[in-house]
């Protein structure tokens, strides 16, 4: 699962005030949290044995939530497999995430689909399952029709009816679509949408992005942690990290060099991070993304569901924590 550090604003506080929908949402602080690989079956305790009404995975879960770093989570990101889920398993998704999570920790769900009603009715019916706020992917089966004006009006329409706060989600990698800078800073006006994951990796778009956007409360984050210390350096307030899944306290402390300004170490840090975040990429981590969201002071990651090539996961997992431990690296 990905879990989402706080900056100075809480994600879900920072715009609840000037939401148009009376008592919609939760106005939970951002918190940031983060799981290991999942227990295995043999491992997991009956919810008689744990005698509290929670599944021994759902405690273990819980107590794993308050003992690491990470404040929140987020399901269904890419790395959440969401394409193929159907519309009850999304949901279902969302729904024992909030069970296995402690009230105060922010959950913060994937919406998007390719139509807008599809999309506003997902989004309304996670936020009743339990979603604190939605994470909404560019829609992208059409993309040569999919101009700013067209995704203005889709990301409108969501936010309006919306119970819950909007992350804009642009993913080219996946969707072949970046949504245009023109588009997210008219979108940064709306009241009920309060950032965007970027996860292109162009980092002067990031700078463009946050110089344009810095008027409203609106936070822009890395979609990576190979390029998390430049996003910093330009006035992102985190990213969304798969390496955390594997390195999450050493993302989560390049995360703390870059806020206190210890840039030499920061920069460091961020060398060894490369090329175990490569070995993520290339072999993807099938089992979960545990991302650093750092809105404000804030990390989600990002927990999958379908793993059709789980088998390799482990390999993934012992990969990356490998290169990272490379002499001279």
């Amino acid at each position: 699962m990905g879990s989402l550090h706080r900056a100075q604003l809480p994600l879900t506080c920072c715009r609840q005030r000037r939401r148009k929908q009376p008592g919609a949402g939760r106005c939970g602080e951002v918190r940031c949290s983060w799981k290991q690989q999942r227990r295995t079956t043999t491992g997991k305790r009956s919810s008689e044995e744990t005698g509290s009404g929670k599944t021994g995975f759902q405690e273990d879960f819980s107590e794993e939530v308050a003992m690491m770093m990470g404040q929140g989570f987020v399901v269904q990101g890419s790395n959440g497999e969401f394409p193929f889920l159907t519309s009850s398993e999304r949901l279902e998704v969302v729904s024992r995430a909030r069970q296995a999570l402690p009230k105060d920790k922010l959950l913060l769900a994937g919406s998007g689909c390719e139509s807008t009603q599809a999309t506003v009715e997902m989004t309304v019916s996670m936020a009743q399952v339990g979603a604190d706020a939605a994470m909404v992917v560019t829609p992208c089966y059409y993309r040569g029709r999919m101009s700013s004006a067209a995704l203005i009006h889709h990301y409108t329409k969501v936010a309006d009816l919306s119970p819950v706060p909007v992350v804009l989600y642009s993913v080219p990698a996946n969707t072949g679509l970046d949504l245009p800078v023109d588009a997210v800073v008219t979108l940064s006006q709306h009241p009920n949408i309060v950032g965007i994951k970027d996860s292109g990796g162009d980092v002067t778009r990031i700078g463009l992005i946050v110089h344009k956007t810095r008027s409203q409360d609106f936070q822009v984050l890395a979609g990576s942690a190979g390029f998390l210390l430049a996003s910093y350096a330009i006035g992102a307030v985190g990213g969304v990290c798969a390496l955390a899944n594997v390195l999450g306290s050493q993302v989560c402390q390049l995360e703390r060099l870059c806020l206190t300004g210890q840039w030499e170490d920061a920069q460091k840090l961020q060398h060894r991070l490369i090329e175990p975040n490569t070995a993520m990429k290339q072999l993807g981590l099938p089992l979960g993304k545990r991302g650093c969201l750092l809105p404000r002071r804030a990390i989600l990651s990002y927990p999958s569901v379908c793993a059709p090539s789980c088998a390799s996961s482990g390999h993934t997992l012992r990969n990356a924590w490998n290169t990272f431990l490379l002499p001279g690296l």
